[in-house]
């Protein structure tokens, strides 16, 4: 397995180009990076999370560990739920690897446990008491216009000091990177978690820690708790060791399994010309369906 990471910008593009779409998406590209240290220590800090992860949605499919993507189980409203009893949370909205991934670790891609502990060993001085929603958006205007807002009013209301945003796939990336860019404007410092490095650094982030992993374990390979304590603990020695914007730290996470899962993620070359008919049909239909709901 190669070393370096995946090159999401590229396998996408040349993905939408090779379905047949004339245009591909243009990502975001902030010029201007907000950058706020922790106004406190650390361990006098109050810590929220901010996931991309979707709570279940009654009657709208399959959308536990390993099911295939499930457009109708997105949700387009911010959200806010209780720390200490989280409801059941998946990642089968959402483009993750789901070839070598299937998101039956909540920890993986939901770090609330490993900041708790954080917070049970002083390293910081609370896990808030919620945490948050962030929907997954296409549009940047909307993501920068409402959601980044209504998070922003909810981390104020709850008196948070430093936030962790946990992205999953590559437009969650792009929108916590505009989220987190918002909070940092208005006085609380964030780190993004995620795995697809040229898109933070592409869009912008105050403090980015990368995980060379496939999409959906932004927080760590599943079942190996070690390793998602240490991103947590990378996560809160960004906040102490960045001076400036686009810090990006790289985490000693290592992927367990298919040591060739790079070249597979929306690789073409690997895909007859039915097997691209079939995905565009594939996603036409979802698309369709998400209109229609």
């Amino acid at each position: 397995m190669s070393d370096a990471p995946l090159p999401y910008l590229e396998r996408i593009r040349s993905w939408y180009l090779a379905l047949g779409y004339p245009v591909p998406y243009r990502w975001a590209k902030q010029p201007d990076i907000a950058f706020t240290p922790p106004r406190k220590p650390l361990p006098e800090a109050r810590l929220t999370l901010i996931t991309t992860a979707a709570p279940f949605i009654e009657g709208a499919g399959e959308q536990g560990p390993g099911a295939p993507y499930n457009g109708r189980a997105k949700f387009d409203a911010v959200y806010a739920a209780p720390t200490n009893s989280p409801p059941t949370l998946g990642l089968s909205h959402l483009a993750i690897d789901r070839a070598h991934t299937t998101a039956e670790d909540r920890a993986s891609f939901f770090p609330v446990d490993a900041f708790a502990r954080r917070a049970s060993e002083g390293d910081i001085s609370q896990l808030n008491r919620r945490f948050f929603g962030l929907p997954t958006h296409r549009s940047q205007h909307r993501t920068q216009t409402q959601y980044a807002p209504e998070i922003l009013s909810l981390c104020q209301e709850d008196g948070v000091d430093i936030a962790v945003l946990v992205a999953n796939c590559p437009v969650c990336h792009q929108s916590a990177c505009l989220v987190a860019n918002h909070l940092e404007a208005e006085g609380i410092s964030t780190v993004v978690l995620g795995c697809a490095r040229d898109i933070v650094e592409y869009v912008g982030a105050p403090r980015f820690v990368f995980s060379d992993l496939p999409l959906g374990n932004p927080a760590g390979p599943p079942n190996d708790r070690s390793a998602q304590d240490a991103i947590a603990r990378d996560a809160l020695n960004a906040f102490s060791s960045a001076t400036h914007p686009r810090h990006t730290v790289q985490s000693a996470a290592r992927w367990p399994g298919a040591a060739n899962w790079k070249q597979d993620y929306a690789n073409v070359s690997l895909l007859s010309a039915a097997e691209l008919a079939e995905h565009r049909a594939e996603f036409d239909r979802v698309k369709r369906e998400r209109t229609r709901t």
